[in-house]
């Protein structure tokens, strides 16, 4: 599904179309809608680019217990741990 926003509320926020995307994107991150990994996609971005504007716009990542093990679970099979 795309979205689609309108001219008028792209003027109205004062953002050009990609710092609106961002915008979005760092929300929807934020309040763990998306991942660190699809939100950086979204983006266009790499991952540790993404982490990078986090820092910048003060906002924490979230990291949980199942995302560690997976972490190491994706180290163990490409022979990193």
């Amino acid at each position: 599904m795309s979205l689609l926003i309108s001219d008028e509320l792209v003027q109205a926020s004062g953002l050009s179309e990609a710092e609106l995307l961002q915008e979005l994107v760092l929300m929807l991150f934020e309040h763990e809608k998306i991942t660190l990994g699809s939100a950086s996609r979204f983006l266009g971005i790499t991952q540790l680019e993404f982490q990078a504007l986090l820092k910048d716009k003060n906002i924490c990542i979230h990291y949980d217990l199942d995302e560690l093990h997976e972490d190491v679970k994706n180290l163990q099979e490409l022979g990193l741990l």
